[in-house]
């Protein structure tokens, strides 16, 4: 065999073993590219401009607590309380907006202090939940299952079971203004993406969170501050619900405690979707990132093509299922 044949040959097959590892590796990405292309031909208007926006702007308000979410359970934590956070947000932000107006505020810095307020109730929230999992022991399973039900009746009490409309006309910019063409809520959504793909990827908290959730006892014995990362990873997921909140608010708005209902099931259905493991210590921004954008392109395909809102819910949890088997497939293999 000559030189050119067996130079030839070891070419194709490095290139063989790139292909495969990048299909191993990109799993999600292939469908959600089969997806679109089946959408595409069956599903009328699912490449408009007009519907592909929509889907941007849809998924934006989950999305960028998903980001967030992955950073928790990353860590080996959860949070349940996401949606009922969301509505209190928008809520306390209504409730401020109109608080400040009627004393004299002037109607832009009364919005604005009211977001502020919100943005920093989610914060102080998030690290309260991280302060109990770490000097207490309590399971963020069951604090924020408990933040759920307090929140969704701190959200009742603040609107006394009616919508809060406050907000002036240039508010819905928010939550429903076009940016350059984009939805605002959707450049909101990527540059969340951005901010916390550049800590999980490129900054020593990142790596932090990945240590503490892939083993806690070594994480501490290596001197990295287990306790400031949980509270931290917490904070940033009660955070990114307010900013949703806010967002929610102006999309339709009113601070109202009906919205964000079950959201949490959505956010962590497409964390999981997106290769994160539910045992914590792996997981990536960018895979939520699909995750979230095929979870949108789904439900926008299902609905353009006229299927039961009962068949996507059977769906959307056999997606889940499956996504958790998968998970869970190569931890089996170790073991």
């Amino acid at each position: 065999m000559s030189v050119d044949v067996q130079t030839k040959q070891r070419a194709q097959g490095r290139a063989l073993k790139l292909l495969v590892r990048f299909a191993r590796h990109s799993v999600l990405e292939i469908v959600l590219a089969v997806l679109c292309l089946v959408l595409a031909f069956r599903a009328e208007g699912f490449l408009s401009q007009t519907n592909l926006l929509n889907v941007l702007r849809n998924v934006s308000m989950q999305g960028v607590i998903a980001f967030g979410m992955t950073m928790v359970i990353i860590s080996g934590e959860i949070d349940l309380s996401v949606g009922s956070a969301v509505a209190f947000s928008g809520c306390l932000t209504a409730w401020f907006t109109g608080f400040f107006f009627l004393h004299e505020m002037p109607m832009p810095l009364a919005v604005a202090l009211a977001i502020v307020i919100s943005l920093g109730a989610g914060l102080c929230i998030g690290c309260i939940t991280g302060l109990l999992r770490t000097r207490f022991g309590v399971p963020t399973f069951i604090s924020t299952l408990a933040w759920l039900t307090v929140l969704k009746g701190a959200s009742e009490l603040i609107t006394d079971g009616f919508p809060l409309t406050p907000f002036p006309d240039w508010y819905n910019f928010i939550g429903g203004g076009y940016l350059f063409g984009i939805p605002f809520p959707a450049l909101l959504f990527l540059a969340v993406f951005a901010l916390t793909q550049l800590i999980m990827g490129y900054t020593a908290f990142g790596r932090w969170v990945y240590a503490v959730g892939g083993n806690t006892e070594a994480a501490r014995i290596s001197g990295i501050g287990v306790h400031k990362v949980k509270i931290g990873v917490m904070g940033a997921v009660g955070l990114l619900a307010a900013l949703s909140g806010v967002m929610q608010s102006s999309q339709i708005m009113s601070g109202a405690a009906t919205t964000a209902v079950g959201w949490e099931l959505d956010i962590i259905s497409a964390v999981i979707i997106g290769g994160t493991s539910l045992m914590g210590g792996s997981g990536t921004i960018w895979g939520t990132l699909v995750g979230v954008i095929f979870l949108g392109v789904l439900v926008n395909g299902m609905t353009l093509l006229n299927i039961s809102e009962y068949w996507q819910h059977v769906v959307r949890g056999a997606l889940i299922l499956t996504a958790v088997l998968i998970n869970l497939a190569p931890a089996k293999r170790r073991s």
